[in-house]
């Protein structure tokens, strides 16, 4: 399997699919957020860690985070470096998450949903108005690909494949799942009102 060719790209949303999405279900029944994340072995893509987010716990625990939180909490003879694992985010990290994920050493992250799909799909603005407001960047304004750090968007990724028909089966995959965070963020937001989250 090659780094971001159709193959590894599905194993990504199968993740997403199969092992962040029912615990995300289980979350926002709760009356968490939809986000999640896992992290996984680069060698292998078999998942280490697998979370959603817990906001009603503790308003730090993100779904990135709380993997964060989960993944060293793990045996030190189990977790591998960070250099070795892929971390995978379903909605792109807030700033909160991006500086977790620079200080526990990660070289990547992958993620399905943009900051402005968060904003303009999940009624979750506080990404990018925090962003705007703290450190006066626009959508968009911080770097992608820096000294730590590569980014990615699964979307843009599937794009660039040179298959056709690949790109579509993936669009495919991408427009299933986003009616499955449909309907997790119409539930969420349904039922936001007076929970303990401070930005709901």
């Amino acid at each position: 399997m090659t780094a971001h060719d159709a193959r590894f790209l599905d194993r990504l949303l199968d993740v997403i699919e199969h092992d962040i999405v029912p615990k995300t279900q289980e979350g926002v029944a709760r009356g968490n957020k939809v986000f999640g994340a896992a992290i996984l072995r680069k060698s292998d893509l078999s998942v280490l860690i697998a979370e959603t987010n817990n906001e009603l716990e503790n308003p730090l625990w993100h779904g990135e985070m709380h993997a964060l939180k989960r993944f060293y909490e793990l045996p030190k003879a189990d977790r591998p470096d960070t250099g070795e694992c892929v971390f995978l985010s379903t909605h792109e990290p807030c700033s909160l998450c991006l500086s977790a994920i620079t200080w526990a050493g990660f070289d990547n992250f992958h993620y399905l949903f943009s900051h402005e799909d968060s904003r303009d799909a999940f009624a979750i603005p506080h990404d990018l108005r925090i962003l705007k407001e703290v450190f006066r960047l626009e959508p968009g304004g911080y770097a992608a690909e820096n000294a730590y750090w590569k980014s990615h968007s699964l979307r843009r990724l599937a794009e660039r494949l040179p298959e056709d028909s690949e790109r579509a089966r993936l669009r495919a995959r991408f427009a299933a799942l986003s009616q499955r965070y449909d309907a997790l963020s119409r539930t969420y937001q349904a039922a936001k009102d007076g929970n303990d989250i401070p930005l709901n």
